[in-house]
């Protein structure tokens, strides 16, 4: 980490409801699940902050369908309360710095529609340890990933994806995801290359 750059990394939704075998498992998230467990590991001092994101859905209205279509509808996940809803268990030693939960009453994509224990956005979490760059990782992604970063853009942020520590729903959403992030400035990295 350079004087000039205070970079945090955020582990987004990386639950056991969106990894294999769980209400709305993608292929490959158990292993995002212990490759960003090892990447956090191994680089923690790299980051002035770790702050973890999770689906906490209580009702969230139409994002919840008993007839999905896999890009604005789903199936029931990420229900507040429920195991499948926890941070997953590859993660037991990341120790966060910080926590947000998202989505109990409407979707939520974003990490940064969400809101720790204390209420503090966010934004707000990352603006006071003087964050300046953050690294995304996470599931899924084509979904929440993507408009984490997004929006971390948009307040100002250097944005990484580390490619290899995330996975899509489906490789044509990932495909469209990453040709969005490059277009709007955000750099697409495998871990091994920060």
């Amino acid at each position: 980490m350079t004087a000039t750059s205070r970079r945090a990394l955020l582990v987004v939704d990386v639950q056991p409801t969106f990894c294999e075998g769980g209400s709305l498992g993608v292929d490959g998230g158990d292993a995002v699940a212990r490759a960003v467990a090892h990447h956090a590991a191994q680089h923690r001092d790299r980051y002035v902050a770790v702050v973890t994101t999770q689906d906490w859905h209580v009702d969230p209205g139409p994002h919840f369908s008993e007839d999905p279509d896999y890009v604005d509808t789903w199936p029931p996940h990420g229900v507040a309360g429920t195991a499948e809803a926890e941070l997953h268990p590859a993660l037991a030693d990341l120790h966060p710095d910080a926590g947000v939960k998202k989505g109990a009453y409407v979707a939520a994509y974003s990490g940064f529609e969400g809101a720790d224990e204390d209420g503090r956005s966010l934004e707000a979490i990352l603006r006071a340890r003087g964050v300046t760059a953050v690294d995304v990782v996470g599931i899924a992604e084509s979904h929440c990933v993507k408009a984490t970063a997004l929006d971390a853009l948009a307040l100002g942020l250097d944005v990484r994806v580390l490619t290899d520590l995330t996975v899509p729903v489906t490789p044509e959403q990932g495909e469209q995801a990453r040709d969005e992030l490059r277009r709007a400035g955000v750099e697409l990295r495998e871990s091994s290359a920060v």
